[in-house]
């Protein structure tokens, strides 16, 4: 990776965590990876007894060479990430904020600077999972960092016991972020990338969508391009109705999961909560 190329991801991510009002700094110590917890257990509620990780297996994942970083504000640390290394680059498993800090571009800050630890390091991709129900997390990964959906995870993780997860089978999707490649560096400067259902066109069918009463209604799946609708608010809807929030996580894993299982392509995620898949493309591995 050219000099250049490392120092201009330096630059934009320390322009973003100037915007985001934060600092991010590599942790070592045992007292830093107790406050990595506790911000963790905040942020995901886990039930008493069962941490989502260790301070001990954190500072091994330090004194290793991977991404264990804190992000302060007012010399307080509000939000925490883990990456480790994996054979496509860095796997980035874990990351959180405080609900005082949703909002202000924290997680911007934080890919940013872990895309500027990555190059530094000659790591050209980082890959991570994200729940493909939650259209605000689609929409940052896909379309503000331009990330690669790879791989539909059916219940990845399992059943899980922290307030986030508990009731909910814990479909993923894989996603990949070449760092180098044209739509990381359009992030990296500010220019999401922008799809839209008309893109699409007229050889476009839908596979998902809604229903009068808030139901999924499966579709067509024969066209060039299909589109997927997800639910504006999942989480809302996990807590007042979660038979339906249980339909929609089975109705999204037949047509998505089903499509890139055949191979079959998330090209973007649009703004009003559209995936759009391009049957006529094959995922890159």
């Amino acid at each position: 990776m050219s000099g250049t190329r490392a120092a201009e991801a330096v630059a934009a991510a320390d322009l973003a965590a100037r915007r985001a009002g934060v600092t991010l700094t590599e942790l070592h110590g045992l007292d830093e990876m107790r406050e990595a917890c506790r911000v963790l257990d905040r942020v995901w509620r886990p039930v008493p007894g069962n941490p989502l990780i260790t301070p001990e297996l954190l500072r091994v994942f330090a004194h290793s060479g991977s991404y264990v970083v804190g992000v302060h504000r007012d010399g307080r640390m509000i939000g925490f990430c883990l990456g480790f290394l994996a054979t496509a680059g860095l796997h980035s498993h874990i990351a959180g904020v405080d609900d005082t800090a949703r909002g202000r571009n924290v997680g911007f800050a934080v890919k940013l600077h872990q895309r500027a630890w990555a190059l530094a390091r000659g790591i050209t991709a980082i890959t991570w999972t994200f729940d493909p129900l939650i259209s605000r997390n689609a929409y940052f990964n896909l379309s503000k960092l331009g990330a690669a959906p790879s791989e539909y995870l059916a219940d990845f993780y399992g059943a899980m016991q922290d307030e986030v997860n508990a009731g909910t089978e814990t479909d993923r999707l894989m996603v990949r972020w070449e760092l180098a490649g044209a739509h990381a560096v359009a992030a990296a400067a500010g220019i999401p990338r922008h799809v839209a259902v008309d893109d699409a066109g007229g050889r476009a069918v839908v596979g998902l969508d809604t229903k009068p009463d808030g139901g999924p209604a499966v579709g067509r799946l024969d066209g060039d391009a299909v589109l997927v609708r997800i639910p504006t608010e999942i989480e809302e809807l996990r807590r007042t109705d979660p038979p339906l929030a249980r339909q929609w996580r089975y109705a999204l894993r037949e047509v998505l999961g089903g499509l890139m299982a055949q191979g079959h392509t998330v090209t973007g995620f649009t703004r009003d909560g559209w995936y759009m898949i391009d049957r006529r493309q094959e995922i890159q591995g």
